[in-house]
């Protein structure tokens, strides 16, 4: 019979038995607890640092945050030509001239410049049931990584209940209060905001959906709702935009968005009927 041992016991020597733990392998359990979370659990040491495996590991993904912040997003390069072109998609800019002053001046990237917004009236239907824009954000990698599966996605879930969908665009530099400004200029229904979150140790590829019932400017977080870590250790693309679509339906049938509204019927992704949507402050 396998031997097992409790991760209690107290030893009665503490150096003989602290050095048969280290010589045996970590039960199943807790192997099949690490596969299953991104944190950094039962990582061990050596002595008093890290071992080489987990500082490497830190370093890596420290690395890969770091860059997912400082890249800029390459339209064709990083969507592929051919979903650009069936799509339509095209690019405007912010206010925020640089990555570096987008980093610095986060209220420039919530402003569009007056070129991005005649380009918008120019190649957007008003009164859109559903305006899909994407924003790099703080995370090029994010937008690279997901948008190609969720958009099309997204699509189909306007078509299958009727929705006009809008011409969706790009916006370079881009946060979240932008939304307004697209609000103003192309007046949809509900406004989508696909934008790049704020990278951690644990992935730089992580989407977040930011959706608001008419947007205008003035309005703040509280009149928007979020679905974020939309990624492959998170939530998927397709739960992504069965919850997307679903919370659209609240907001058409309610004619709000924010804090008032809840979200229902997310039985593939695991949350109770009626349970709250989680807001977030905006990046």
């Amino acid at each position: 019979m396998e031997e097992t041992r409790s991760l209690t016991h107290t030893p009665s020597d503490p150096d003989s038995d602290a050095q048969r733990v280290v010589s045996r392998p970590l039960p199943t359990i807790l192997e099949h607890v690490r596969a299953r979370t991104p944190a950094r659990i039962l990582t061990g040491r050596a002595g008093a640092a890290y071992r080489t495996t987990t500082y490497l590991e830190l370093r890596r993904d420290h690395a890969a945050a770091r860059d997912a912040v400082c890249a800029e997003l390459d339209l064709e390069g990083d969507l592929g030509a051919a979903f650009v072109a069936e799509w339509g998609l095209f690019e405007v800019a912010t206010m925020a001239r640089t990555k570096a002053e987008f980093l610095l001046r986060p209220e420039l990237g919530r402003a569009l410049d007056p070129t991005a917004r005649a380009a918008m009236a120019g190649r957007c239907p008003v009164g859109a049931d559903l305006q899909v824009a994407i924003a790099d954000g703080l995370s090029a990698a994010a937008v690279r990584a997901q948008v190609p599966a969720l958009l099309p996605l997204l699509g189909a879930e306007a078509g299958r209940r009727g929705w006009r969908l809008g011409q969706p665009f790009v916006i370079r530099h881009g946060r979240v209060g932008v939304l307004n400004e697209i609000g103003e200029v192309l007046d949809p229904v509900v406004a989508v905001l696909l934008i790049g979150e704020r990278p951690g140790l644990a992935t730089a590829e992580s989407l977040s959906a930011y959706l608001a019932y008419r947007p205008r400017p003035g309005h703040d977080d509280s009149r928007r709702n979020l679905i974020s870590n939309i990624h492959a250790r998170g939530i998927p693309p397709e739960q992504a935009a069965d919850r997307i679509a679903r919370l659209a339906e609240q907001m058409i049938r309610l004619g709000i968005s924010g804090i008032a509204v809840k979200e229902q019927g997310t039985s593939e992704a695991g949350l109770a009927n009626e349970s709250p949507i989680r807001t977030k402050l905006e990046v």
